[in-house]
């Protein structure tokens, strides 16, 4: 019955996030502008950190990779928003629907292991000063973003092919994607192993590293507070400011969204806040980082007077 029923179901329908047309026009221009500005900063992000040789660090390493899995993440759902809210009939073919989901939960897990790895670096960085260079080589560094990304990849593959192997009774997602919650509504039978295994993802890919990175930070605040001068506490606290903004943003909505109890969420509150993941943190990072990062507004400055 399931596989006939997937057979079937050549396409989903989505309810967006507004039935309204002059409210689906303002949020397509606000949108839009929001993408632009998301792809255009990560973006820029990526481009000074190759070509100025003072960001050839770890930090900056793991940052361009970051800006990378934001503007796959943010392309991977947002062009099809924007289309939709043009359209009159919000529809998604099937295999497109199981490519944005594979897509989307893959860069979105792969960040979280990536702000664990950024974690670490700033621990290294502010504990181990004198061996932070033999430490974070560049072999370890390709490492861990090459386990983070893959580490990504198979949590999504698994939940992927877990979630479409499922009969569906209807195919009228109430969401603006095709996200995992959401499509799992759609199911005819029981789905308790599903949330099982929603549960035991988001330990995995959720919770580890917010512990990573709580330790981290514990670590770091320690060694900071023994920090003789007030100027050397105040830079060592400059260097991780940035990351812990984006940490904060990033695991306190996934946490909302994954890890609270079901009974407490709705399918409205869910869209909110997938909306703020998918949208507007991605276009934070790179202002968060570069707004309140000297070294990478200068190597900015150096661009601008060579062009």
């Amino acid at each position: 019955m399931g596989r006939e029923n997937q057979t079937w179901m050549s396409e989903f329908i989505l309810l967006g996030l507004s039935s309204r047309w002059d409210t689906q026009v303002s949020l397509f221009v606000l949108f839009l502008v929001m993408y632009l500005v998301t792809v255009l900063g990560n973006s820029l992000i990526i481009l000074l950190i190759r070509l100025d040789s003072r960001l050839h660090t770890p930090m900056y390493f793991f940052l361009s990779v970051l800006s990378f899995v934001d503007i796959c993440y943010t392309n991977s759902t947002v062009p099809q928003i924007l289309v939709h809210f043009l359209s009159a009939r919000k529809s998604i073919p099937f295999h497109s629907c199981v490519l944005q989901l594979l897509i989307s939960l893959a860069m979105g897990s792969s960040e979280f292991f990536l702000l664990g790895a950024m974690a670490y670096d700033r621990y290294v960085a502010v504990c181990h000063p004198l061996h932070y260079t033999v430490i974070m080589h560049g072999g370890l560094c390709l490492g861990l973003a090459a386990g983070c990304l893959g580490a990504g990849f198979m949590n999504s593959l698994m939940q992927t092919i877990i979630i479409f192997q499922l009969p569906w009774c209807h195919n009228v997602i109430n969401h603006f994607a095709c996200e995992m919650l959401a499509v799992l509504r759609l199911t005819c039978v029981d789905i308790s192993f599903n949330k099982v295994m929603v549960a035991i993802s988001g330990f995995l890919v959720i919770m580890l590293p917010c512990f990573l990175v709580l330790f981290s930070y514990v670590r770091i605040v320690a060694a900071i507070l023994h920090i003789r001068s007030a100027q050397g506490r105040c830079k060592a606290f400059e260097t991780c400011a940035s990351h812990l903004t984006v940490v904060s943003m990033c695991f306190g909505t996934a946490i909302f969204t994954y890890l609270r109890p079901t009974a407490g969420s709705s399918a409205e509150q869910e869209k909110m806040v997938a909306l703020f993941y998918a949208v507007v943190t991605p276009m934070l990072n790179p202002l968060i980082y570069s707004l309140r990062n000297k070294e990478v507004m200068n190597a900015l400055r150096r661009l601008l007077g060579k062009l």
